[in-house]
């Protein structure tokens, strides 16, 4: 019977460890907490977050604006407005493949350069009447009065569009989708 009491005490021994780690950690945990919470509320004396992240460099959020637009309108009466970064403005004749935009509102062709995969530009160019593919397949929207078509222009070849199908009616371009 001594050998069941020996037992017992030692079971009862190793409950009482075991309740004092555990009303340990709970302390410690609600210490850890009110640490927390107290520098939270008492801070008078530390910065807040909101003051550090005034001090700190704003992320970047991308809105897809074309970089620059206003310095191009101002330089070449072109409006870009958005795209994903895969058509870019290009000095014509700069390299081979490049799609070219005709309009008789611009003083000559306005030139785009596409890196592949699918591409996106939204921007306005009154007057088009013809576009030239570049190294990839593309499609343009162009309106005329509030009504919109699309147009398939095929990688390296010369396609009418806007006043080039359709004479006597102002066409405008309003995008440019590349690479399906």
């Amino acid at each position: 019977m001594s050998g069941l009491l020996a037992g017992e005490a030692k079971n009862r021994t190793s409950m009482r460890l075991a309740t004092r780690a555990l009303i340990t950690g709970i302390a410690a945990g609600a210490a850890a907490l009110a640490a927390v919470f107290g520098t939270v509320h008492h801070s008078a004396d530390r910065p807040s977050v909101a003051s550090v992240a005034q001090g700190a460099p704003a992320y970047a959020v991308e809105n897809y604006a074309y970089p620059h637009a206003d310095e191009i309108l101002a330089e070449q009466g072109i409006v870009l407005k958005r795209g994903n970064g895969r058509i870019l403005l290009a000095e014509c004749d700069s390299e081979a493949g490049l799609l070219e935009v005709w309009s008789r509102s611009a003083p000559e062709r306005i030139c785009f350069r596409t890196t592949g995969g699918p591409g996106y530009l939204s921007l306005e160019v009154p007057s088009v009447y013809v576009v030239k593919g570049g190294d990839d397949a593309s499609t343009v929207t162009m309106t005329y009065d509030g009504a919109q078509s699309t147009v398939d222009v095929p990688e390296d070849t010369w396609t009418p569009v806007g006043e080039g199908t359709d004479p006597g009616h102002e066409y405008a371009l309003l995008e440019i989708v590349t690479g399906g």
